[in-house]
């Protein structure tokens, strides 16, 4: 199998200026899992959704195939981080109370994900996966971030991110799914902080490399126009998950 690398040459603001999971996210799947002795964390980046798990289980093994996402990992006592695929766990069966995939299942090959996710849990094992929709701001920001994201970049985007635009409904999900809360990430951005992370976009690294040129300065002259000052504002992401067991508990 073939490494979709999209993100290990912004490995360092993707640690920097990706927004941080709703602290309630890691309870909610705490309280689902059988147990809280294992977690797994796959295609962990930066190490945030390990970091918020790490809180509620007593081991969290964190990984991802990109070296350089790992190497700007958060780290934690209760973390362990390693280095390999989503496809193949090195982990012993039956032992992982839950597995979750922040931001990145559709990437994965499901053909051989699926089957690894089933040896590893437990009874009653629980899988996660969890995206995020564009932040929400107010219509005129909303409209320039939109306008950029399909008319812009929208061609340099990857094909697996139409997974994301439909909020995981359209990843296949073999197991016995439950019923989920909605999640939203607020939290509150400046002007040059949300320009930071749209740059973090797979897109427009594929945009810079391609065209030979930065659509960001643009794209924050825009926001300007509607953004006085560039102070802080509220900032919305809806979040949108997936969870599934495996057998009884």
């Amino acid at each position: 199998m073939t490494f979709q690398d999209h993100f290990s040459r912004q490995a360092g603001d993707y640690g920097l200026y990706r927004p941080r999971y709703p602290a309630a996210l890691a309870e909610y799947l705490a309280a689902a899992a059988p147990a809280r002795a294992l977690a797994l964390d796959l295609a962990t980046g930066n190490g945030q959704a390990a970091v918020d798990l790490a809180a509620h289980f007593a081991l969290v093994l964190a990984s991802d195939a990109s070296a350089a996402q790992l190497a700007h990992a958060e780290p934690h006592p209760r973390i362990r981080y390693l280095r390999h695929r989503a496809e193949a766990l090195p982990v012993a069966a039956r032992c992982v109370d839950l597995v979750a995939v922040a931001q990145a299942a559709h990437w994965f090959d499901f053909e051989r994900f699926y089957p690894e996710v089933r040896r590893v849990l437990r009874p009653g094992g629980v899988l996660a996966l969890w995206t995020y929709e564009k932040f929400r701001i107010d219509p005129g920001i909303d409209a320039i971030v939109d306008h950029f994201y399909g008319a812009v970049v929208g061609r340099y985007w990857p094909p697996e991110r139409r997974h994301v635009e439909a909020g995981y409904r359209t990843l296949p999900f073999p197991l016995d799914e439950l019923a989920a809360p909605p999640f939203a990430i607020a939290t509150r951005w400046d002007l040059p902080r949300t320009v930071h992370y749209l740059g973090t976009w797979s897109a427009v690294d594929r945009y810079r490399r391609a065209e030979g040129s930065d659509p960001l300065p643009a794209l924050a002259e825009a926001l300007t126009r509607v953004w006085p000052g560039g102070a802080e504002r509220d900032v919305t992401f809806p979040v949108h998950l997936r969870l599934g067991r495996v057998g009884p508990i």
